[in-house]
């Protein structure tokens, strides 16, 4: 079974609203989800959230903290990853993603959402349903660790 390292970046503006990018493939999926992807070869954590934070929302990232980590498996045994969530404050900005993200990874929208929109979509981490504010509220005292979950898409 192949395992793979993956980095995440939740990105707050000073409303509270949360950077997401939408991944739509007709008849297959359609989800949100904060920007991240997989690690390179020799590349730090946070700089593969840095920079999938640029390449799929536009974002350039400064100071930020790792807060949970999550645990995937692909149906079938066809993956095993490990993703790093950090956490980072950010300006009120446009949002968009580079042409290649939005080809390659069916990314058609990317957007700041309040936490209460988040409730009627799809989203990911689904940490960020409820756990990630409640961590959030008490300053992150501990970095989480998500329960293993099947990948609903790949």
């Amino acid at each position: 079974m192949p395992h793979r390292i993956a980095a995440g970046i939740i990105v707050l503006d000073p409303e509270d609203r949360v950077a997401l990018v939408r991944h739509v493939k007709p008849g297959a999926y359609d989800f949100w989800v904060a920007p991240g992807g997989g690690v390179e070869d020799g590349e730090d954590l946070l700089d593969a959230a840095r920079r999938e934070a640029l390449e799929e929302a536009g974002l350039a990232i400064g100071e930020a903290r790792l807060v949970a980590i999550e645990q995937l498996y692909g149906p079938k045994g066809k993956t095993h990853q490990v993703k790093h969530w950090f956490f980072a404050r950010g300006a009120a900005q446009s949002l968009a993603s580079d042409a290649s993200s939005r080809t390659i990874e069916l990314i058609v929208e990317t957007r700041w959402l309040a936490r209460e929109e988040l409730e009627r979509k799809i989203v990911f981490p689904p940490f960020l349903l409820d756990d990630f504010w409640k961590a959030l509220a008490a300053g992150f005292p501990e970095i989480v660790i998500m329960p293993m979950r099947v990948m609903t898409f790949e």
